[in-house]
Parts: C-alpha cells; sequence; structure tokens
C-alpha cells in the first residue's frame, strides 16, 4: 500500500473542451506576443497595444508551440487592437484539424490603460465578424464574452454568442471573469463550454468555480498561471517541491494546476521558446499527494483580474 509520499500522479494530457473539441492541458497564451521591448516586467501591466516590436520571433514562438504540442492558442481582438488575431493568423494558418484558435470579445480600448466591457449584442457580432477576418476561418472554435457588461442584460449579452453559433460562426461558447452565479446565470442562455479567470497559486480567488467547472464538465482556463507570488522564491514551498521532483518551480506551479482539477487547462505565455518548452514540459510532471497539500496550502483566497 502506497502513502501520500510515494502516491504520485500525472493528471491525464487531455480534455475535451465542449464534450467534442479535445485539447492538450497546456495552451498558449498569445497576449504576450505585445508592445515589443518596451513592455514593462510585469505582464499584468503591460499594455498589450500595439504588434510585437520582433514579428518575426513572435511567428516563431507560436508555430514552435504548435510544433511541441499545444493545440489551443489564446488570444483576444483587445490584445494590440486586433493585430494579436492577425498575428496567429500569420503564423498557424492554415491551422488544420490539429489546432484550435479561442478568442474575446466584449471589451474596447480607447487608451492603452483602458479596458472597459462593451457587452452590447450588436456590438459583440460585429466583433466576432472581424476576428473571423482576422483569423481567416468560417467558424471560431471557442469565443469568449470578454468580460460581462453590467450595462446589458446577462441574456442579451450571451445570446448574442449563442446566434453567433446558432449561425455556424461559433463552436463553443466561454466566458473570462465571471462568478459561479454568473455562470450559472449565462447558462440558462447557451451552454458554457470554458471559463478563463486569473487564477494560480497565490491568486485563488475562483476556488469555487474551478469546483464548479469541474462538477459541470467546464473548462477552466486559467491566465496567468505561473503568478506565484513571493513563496516562489528560492527558500519557498514551491522551489523545495520543484527540486524534490526535479522540476522547475514554473513547472512546479503548472503541475499543481494540472492536479487541481482536471478540467483545468492553463494557457502561460511567453515570448521565449526555452520557456514555451520549460512550460509545455509541465504536462510530464508528478506530484505526490503530500506535495499536492503542501503546495494547496500556500493559496489564499484573493479576489483578482486582468
Amino acid at each position: 500500500m502506497t502513502n501520500s509520499k510515494t502516491n504520485t500522479l500525472v493528471p491525464p494530457s487531455t480534455f475535451a473542451l465542449g464534450g467534442d473539441l479535445t485539447v492538450r492541458r497546456i495552451g498558449f497564451g498569445a497576449m504576450r506576443l505585445a508592445d515589443g521591448p518596451e513592455r514593462p516586467p510585469d505582464p499584468a501591466a503591460a499594455p498589450i497595444w500595439r504588434p510585437p516590436a520582433d514579428r518575426a520571433a513572435a511567428v516563431a514562438v507560436l508555430r514552435k508551440a504548435v510544433e511541441l504540442g499545444a493545440n489551443l492558442v489564446d488570444t483576444a481582438d483587445a490584445y494590440a487592437l486586433g493585430a494579436n488575431e492577425e498575428l496567429v493568423a500569420e503564423a498557424l494558418h492554415p491551422y488544420g484539424d490539429s489546432v484550435s484558435i479561442a478568442t474575446k470579445v466584449g471589451v474596447v480600448r480607447p487608451a492603452p490603460d483602458e479596458w472597459i466591457p462593451l457587452g452590447h449584442p450588436a456590438y459583440l457580432r460585429q466583433q466576432a465578424e472581424l476576428a473571423l477576418r482576422r483569423l481567416r476561418v468560417e467558424r471560431l472554435d471557442l469565443l469568449y464574452l470578454h468580460r460581462l457588461d453590467p450595462a446589458y442584460p446577462v441574456a442579451e449579452q450571451v445570446g448574442a454568442l449563442r446566434r453567433l453559433r446558432e449561425e455556424g460562426k461559433v463552436r463553443h461558447i466561454g466566458l473570462s471573469e465571471v462568478t459561479v452565479d454568473q455562470l450559472r446565470e449565462a447558462a440558462e442562455t447557451a451552454s458554457i463550454a470554458a471559463v478563463q479567470n486569473l487564477y494560480n497559486l497565490a491568486a485563488r480567488g475562483h476556488d469555487d468555480v474551478v469546483d464548479h467547472a469541474a462538477a459541470h464538465g467546464i473548462a477552466f482556463v486559467p491566465f496567468f498561471p505561473i503568478a506565484m507570488g513571493a513563496h516562489a522564491g528560492p527558500d519557498g514551498v514551491v522551489a523545495e517541491v520543484a527540486r524534490e521532483i526535479g522540476a522547475t518551480p514554473a513547472q512546479t506551479a503548472l503541475a499543481w494546476l494540472l492536479r487541481r482539477s482536471d478540467t483545468v487547462v492553463p494557457i502561460p505565455g511567453t515570448s521565449s521558446e526555452a520557456h514555451l518548452r520549460e512550460n509545455l514540459t509541465a504536462l510530464e510532471v508528478a506530484l505526490s499527494d503530500e506535495q499536492f497539500a503542501r503546495l494547496s496550502a500556500l493559496g489564499e483566497a484573493t479576489p483578482g483580474a486582468d
């Protein structure tokens, strides 16, 4: 009989998003492929306002991500005012059946430091049409409502995405930065295949959403999944566990997310091919029950937003 210190588990490497779209459980977030060398060290503070200064390098990273097995690539119309979607298409189109692209609508960018929800149904439909053109597809694999806009009923906002799905322009619908109650309300209008919220070892304010998603077969897609906080220092628990299993702290943080729930699909982003390889090989990292519990004890329920 094994004990909790030796009972290790490598979680499933794939998840059937929406029941029929199989993706590897570490995807690639393209948001950070923007703004060039002026990008601030803290990605959460980045304006994501312009295309990358080194476009060829960004294209190479996207292609390497797919080459290494990431088959869910995440972008948004708000990233660099649509230029991020164009970058994804330049790098990866034609996508074939092996690559799925997720994008988002519902946020306007009047200035680099402004991210303003806009949920007018006509605007959401317009932005989806533009996303189709920029990504060069006839159907979006996964379309998120980037933020719920309190100025419009949830049923109207989600209903706009449902209409697009009925027209064959969207395969699956997602929501971003929502609560369990908002998720339940949205599900009254359309089936929700994915939720993308801020979540990592240090930002655990959406634990209840992770559990709700798991119970209902919904993909939980954490953004900024490796923002581990001060406890990720060289003398912290994350580094300690990383040394025990022969992994890096980033891989250990991702392994914890994968073990947290079988429906979790992190989308770490990077402009570095070395970090990209490091992130994607976290699928091979196994944590023991004791190590998982030790890491889980780090988190405090703190809300967050991008």
